[in-house]
């Protein structure tokens, strides 16, 4: 039976052969930029980014100071929600309606899914 840690890394591995492959097919345009997820054991990321500039637009995460004030816990579904809100308000604010989904190799599932609902509740339409 393999070791935890080789199982960690070949779970990881995966997942970003996955997210490469999806990457092909996903890019963020000055219309339709990109919302990209990343989620860490302790916390969740998410970037607005228009991929053809190279520049991220609007960020939001479970360590930014006034964030991680709010929450119990930065690696739950909670936090999940409230950076979902946060990034679609943001975005909102710089002038962002549309999105393109990318979850980042992830499955749709759990603290991915929770961000995008509340991405959408708050207006962000993908």
């Amino acid at each position: 039976m393999a070791s935890t840690r080789v199982r960690r890394l070949s779970r990881d591995l995966h997942r970003q052969r996955v997210h490469a492959r999806v990457r092909t097919r996903v890019e963020g345009t000055p219309e339709r930029p990109r919302l990209s997820v990343y989620r860490s054991l302790g916390h969740i990321y998410a970037q607005v980014i228009d991929d053809r500039s190279g520049k991220t637009l609007v960020s939001a995460s479970s360590v930014d100071g006034e964030t991680k004030k709010n929450l119990k816990g930065g690696g739950n579904i909670a936090a999940a929600k409230v950076i979902g809100k946060i990034v679609a308000d943001r975005a909102k604010a710089a002038g962002v309606k549309k999105v393109v989904f990318d979850r980042g190799g992830y499955k749709y599932h759990g603290r991915v899914k929770a961000l995008a609902d509340a991405a959408r509740e708050a207006g962000l339409q993908f």
